[in-house]
């Protein structure tokens, strides 16, 4: 007995639990309120309003779920604005109309200091190195002598040319003479006629030989002349320096001179903005120690390095007062051009839904959003594009609207330079 009262008792309690389950409702999810709820006795029956479900709902057993009277999709100002009717107030912003300006590209590029030149000043003949005048570190000038090496017979083959142009010289003026009276004699009758021609080879050989004797001593002369070895550019002369008693042959340098005026500024332009890159673009170079100077730009290279994909450039600016060294780390900023840009302050920058950076603006009466891109940022403002040539752009409340909305707008005067970096 005590078995049938428990079973009896389990099915009744069952029995129970389904009638309740019957009278409420099967969620579905994923499709939004009001959209996914059906009765469970419909679900029992296989169809809406069956008989046993009308009679349930007749007896007020029925869980009853009423569907929202607002989109839950809406925002919050959205509701409350549908809420409220077309006579609510518009959300109230504050706007400035900004016009596009011309405005500088720029490009930043990393790179290092080169001398324009690294000289050596060569001995053009052998010998001894006699005298070193110049010392490392030292500044020197075209034409400033910097060694002197031994003459040796050097001079005496300069006196024994001059002597040899003097005698030839002599020779030519006898050759003349002799010319001249013959001459003179063949014209009174005195000489006969073919002696002319004896005279005439004797001057062409004088005159032969003195321009040989004049060669020599110019040879001489200059043999002399590269003993003495001199800067033929201006800079710092630097190592290798020759040592007084040394033996330098020719071709030797005597001293290494490093060009520091005009000096280069060595970089890489991205492939990117490689088309934008030309000759004769101003740029501004500024050293790691703090020098800053202005420069062109001179060379671009047609090759693009291998590992970098970048190409070199190269900047030449001037270093008269040689206080910029070889080698130093270095920036320069080279203006590319100009384009139309917007100068605007970093309040009013915001994001949209996605994400996406840009501006609010305000055209006839109703919420824009404009994405922008930063071109540079500066003590003034950040330099951006992507806008129209006019935009009113909105400075209060930008947070507060949505692309779409209508506003009621309030025009303010634009901050001025100084206003909008304080």
């Amino acid at each position: 007995m005590r078995v049938l009262f428990s079973y009896g008792l389990a099915f009744l309690i069952l029995l129970g639990i389904g009638g309740w389950l019957a009278t409420g409702t099967l969620v579905v999810g994923g499709q939004g309120p009001g959209n996914g709820e059906k009765p469970i006795i419909s679900v029992i029956e296989g169809q809406e309003n069956g008989p046993l479900h009308t009679t349930l709902a007749e007896a007020g057993v029925l869980a009853e779920h009423p569907h929202p009277a607002t989109d839950p999709h809406l925002t919050i100002a959205q509701r409350n604005e549908q809420e409220s009717g077309a006579s609510a107030p518009l959300p109230t912003v504050q706007t400035v109309t900004y016009v596009a300006q011309p405005m500088k590209i720029d490009v930043p590029l990393r790179g290092r200091t080169q001398a324009k030149a690294t000289v050596g000043a060569v001995a053009e003949t052998a010998g001894i190195v006699d005298v070193v005048h110049v010392t490392k570190g030292q500044s020197v000038d075209v034409g400033d002598l910097l060694c002197t090496l031994d003459q040796g017979t050097r001079a005496a083959a300069v006196a024994q040319a001059k002597a040899g142009l003097e005698q030839a010289d002599a020779g030519l003026q006898q050759a003349q003479a002799n010319f001249d009276t013959n001459a003179e004699l063949r014209a009174k009758g005195l000489a006969a006629p073919n002696t002319a021609r004896d005279l005439e080879v004797a001057l062409s050989g004088a005159r032969a030989s003195l321009s040989s004797a004049q060669a020599g001593l110019d040879n001489a002369e200059a043999e002399l002349d590269r003993t003495e070895i001199k800067a033929k550019v201006a800079g710092v002369v630097q190592d290798p320096l020759a040592i007084a008693g040394s033996m330098l042959g020719q071709g030797q340098p005597c001293a290494t001179i490093v060009q520091l005026n005009p000096m280069l500024f060595l970089g890489q332009v991205p492939e990117s903005r490689i088309d934008l890159a030309k000759l004769g673009l101003d740029a501004v170079i500024t050293t790691v120690p703090g020098a800053k100077v202005d420069g062109k730009v001179t060379f671009i290279s047609a090759v693009a390095d291998n590992a970098t994909r970048s190409f070199p450039v190269e900047i030449e600016f001037a270093n008269e007062d040689l206080s910029i060294r070889d080698g130093v780390t270095a920036e320069a900023i080279v203006t590319l051009g100009t384009a139309p840009g917007h100068l605007l302050p970093q309040s009013v920058l915001t994001l949209d839904d996605e994400g996406t950076l840009g501006v609010r603006t305000v055209e006839n009466g109703v919420v824009a959003f404009h994405a922008i891109t930063i071109v540079s940022d500066t003590r003034a403002g950040v330099w951006v594009t992507g806008l129209p040539l006019s935009a009113t752009v909105i400075t209060v409340g930008q947070e507060n609207v949505t692309a779409g909305q209508a506003v009621d707008a309030t025009e303010a005067k634009a901050p001025t330079a100084s206003e909008e970096s304080v």
